[in-house]
């Protein structure tokens, strides 16, 4: 697939008039919105089947023909049943998946249409693990890719990769990815102690441990978290019963061990908080799906939120297709 790059000129039904548009505004309607995988019965329940399929935002549909649908699991053997691991960057322009042909991961520029695996072992999966046991995410500007193991020890340590100059980090196996910061120079993780409480952590772009802290339980009992480009604000959505299912927001600093009061989120009725992002500008992103009668996923949006009001604005939406086994946003 071509993503569309320079300036671009739509003719319109009058004889002097010309819409134009800009490179950026080109290059998001062929960046991917979503990843899905078609779901096939089999007796009385489905499985995943046919190709990997990126939806972009200009409509079309793309298959991923060279991708591994079927992942192995430990011990090498192939799970007719599941599906392997797709990611796609934040600005919807890189997917990361197994290739079919040797089985290592890889990383497709859909505006180059170039596709190159990993560095060293970082292209393989572990033998302990499969390919279903790997977890690989993009930092937002897609620089970067961790790689977490769910391995049942939890010592594999994840990979962090830069992808620029294809440098290796290691973080410790017995935590749990959550995400990078806007810029990608640092991620955020959890980890469980002896004590039964979460630890929060962050470590910078060379693997380096910067932050951690024991933290409250309203910090470590609500999702989706995101971590700003400060390094240690912490965002997290809170909904509670208690609060008649109002959707709230509230405000971690890491550093200081301190939680700010709670922000009331404007959204419609039916819409369920997915995913938390900061942006470089301070602002936030906040994913918000919407499901059918029967508990599917039908819709994804994507909302601009302001953490100091609530508010928030749609930037996008689209219908998820009918029929899929399994979808992936931007930044999943």
């Amino acid at each position: 697939m071509n993503r569309t790059r320079g300036f671009a000129l739509l003719a319109v039904a009058t004889a002097a008039s010309v819409l134009m548009v800009t490179p950026a505004q080109a290059a998001a309607k062929s960046e991917v919105r979503y990843g899905w995988v078609a779901a096939c019965a089999k007796k009385d329940y489905t499985v995943p089947c046919g190709p990997w399929h990126l939806a972009l935002g200009n409509g079309k549909d793309v298959q991923l023909k060279d991708a591994v649908v079927h992942p192995t699991v430990a011990g090498g053997k192939i799970d007719k049943e599941a599906s392997a691991p797709v990611a796609i960057s934040g600005d919807g322009r890189l997917v990361g998946y197994f290739r079919a042909a040797d089985r290592k991961l890889v990383i497709r520029d859909l505006a180059s249409g170039s596709v190159k695996a990993l560095p060293g072992t970082a292209a393989l999966a572990p033998k302990s693990t499969g390919m279903l046991g790997v977890d690989p995410t993009f930092s937002p500007d897609g620089r970067r890719l961790v790689i977490d193991y769910y391995d049942d020890p939890g010592k594999l340590p994840s990979l962090l990769v830069d992808l620029k100059t294809n440098a290796i980090h290691k973080i410790p196996g017995n935590e749990t990815v959550q995400g990078f910061s806007p810029d990608g120079s640092h991620l955020l993780t959890t980890r469980g102690t002896d004590d039964n409480t979460t630890e929060l952590a962050v470590y910078d772009e060379s693997g380096t441990e910067v932050q951690s802290r024991v933290v409250p339980q309203v910090v470590a009992n609500n999702a989706p978290i995101g971590l700003a480009d400060d390094g240690v604000t912490v965002g997290l959505v809170i909904v509670s019963p208690q609060t008649n299912g109002k959707t709230r927001l509230r405000t971690y600093d890491l550093s200081a061990d301190a939680v700010s009061d709670a922000v009331t989120l404007r959204l419609p009725a039916g819409e369920s908080p997915s995913r938390l992002v900061w942006n470089t500008s301070g602002d936030v992103t906040l994913w918000t799906v919407t499901s059918d009668a029967e508990g599917n996923t039908s819709k994804a949006i994507k909302r601009a939120l302001n953490p100091e009001t609530g508010a928030t604005s749609v930037r996008d939406s689209f219908r998820i297709k009918s029929g899929a086994w399994t979808w992936w946003l931007p930044g999943d």
